[in-house]
């Protein structure tokens, strides 16, 4: 008979959960596994919302198991480390994204792509090495593997750093991988939400001159006086659209609705690199006619390694880079998940999990 998520492991910890596909979420007693020789344990001062966390306390992609406690964009300070510990201390403020374990010997293992880890174990969700299930950070106390944590350097605020661990380093490692990282290059940034805004600033910090495309004019205010986009591009207006065919290096596509990929391709110049960075639940069109006219290409990329993230958060605090966020309290989860599905923050919710989350 399964033990009850309270008393699988020997450390209380609470938080809240979904238990069903309404989506929902609630106060709820699980634990957590004592520190180990190689594990990181800490307080949770502050968790981000993902736009992924709402699909899978929905079970929008048919992957869920409840009850589940979201939350993969999860900072704090730590509280113990195990004996064989040798990057952190406790007082460190240290951060969790999206990943709490993998195998460690494959071929993207080995090359700092634990992220592409056919073994890679989520933060929340999952099932652990020893077959317990992962709970994310809608909770009190994280404990991870200290190959998993990243360290916060002390400039960046703890609140703004969390979303780094997921929108941050979902932006920053195609721009790298796919070399859209040079200074003068154009990048258009498709969708101005959490993942786009900081597309934009990674991308400006970079050098590079930014273009947002977005079906919103409204937005035109937002993305060139408070992020410093260069130019801003109304999808469904035609002119707009044709005056900037053939321009761009590069695109980062954050949209994870259903959209139209061809007006996009043309967008880009000879050489250009399309890179999905959203997940639109149906298939998209895609022809292959405008690829082969200019040499074009369409790519994907899924967050990115323990090494590079600790490389984006880096760079961030060089830079000055910080997500903007609306600090709301646990208790307002619910509606706050409403408000993401409308698009209703400028850009991510964070949980002030230390002030706010209550036990019970």
């Amino acid at each position: 008979m399964a033990m009850s998520p309270e008393n699988e492991h020997p450390v209380q910890a609470f938080g809240w959960a979904a238990r069903d596909s309404s989506g929902h979420l609630s106060p709820f007693k699980f634990s957590r596994r004592a520190t180990e020789e190689k594990d990181v344990a800490f307080k949770v001062l502050y968790c981000g919302i993902c736009h992924s966390d709402l699909h899978n306390v929905k079970n929008e992609w048919g992957i869920t198991s409840y009850p589940v406690v979201p939350g993969h964009e999860i900072v704090g300070v730590v509280t113990e480390v195990g004996t064989k510990v040798t990057k952190f201390k406790v007082g460190d403020k240290v951060g969790v994204g999206c990943m709490v374990g993998s195998c460690h010997s494959c071929a993207n293992c080995k090359d700092h792509l634990e992220n592409y880890c056919p073994k890679m174990i989520l933060s929340y969700g999952a099932k652990y090495y020893d077959g317990t299930t992962t709970y994310g950070g809608y909770s009190d106390i994280m404990v991870s593997n200290e190959h998993f944590v990243i360290k916060i350097p002390n400039n960046i605020p703890l609140d703004g750093s969390a979303p780094l661990l997921c929108a941050g380093i979902t932006v920053y490692s195609p721009l790298k991988y796919y070399g859209l990282d040079k200074a003068g290059m154009h990048l258009g940034v498709v969708g101005l939400g959490g993942l786009g805004h900081m597309a934009v600033k990674f991308a400006k910090a970079l050098g590079l001159k930014v273009t947002v495309i977005s079906t919103s004019p409204n937005k035109k205010k937002e993305a060139m006086d408070h992020l410093r986009a260069d130019a801003f591009v109304v999808s469904r207006n035609t002119e707009e659209m044709e005056l900037a065919l053939g321009t761009m290096d590069g695109i980062i596509d954050t949209v994870s609705a259903v959209h139209a990929l061809l007006p996009l391709i043309g967008l880009l110049k000879t050489n250009g690199k399309l890179v999905m960075v959203g997940a639109p639940e149906k298939p998209l069109e895609l022809l292959a006619f405008p690829l082969l006219m200019g040499r074009k290409m369409v790519g994907g990329s899924c967050i990115g390694g323990v090494k590079e993230t600790q490389e984006m958060i880096d760079f961030a605090a060089k830079h000055n880079i910080v997500p903007d966020i609306e600090l709301i309290p646990m208790d307002y989860v619910n509606t706050a998940m409403e408000r993401l599905l409308k698009a209703d923050v400028k850009y991510r919710f964070v949980i002030d999990i230390a002030n706010s989350l209550k036990p019970f």
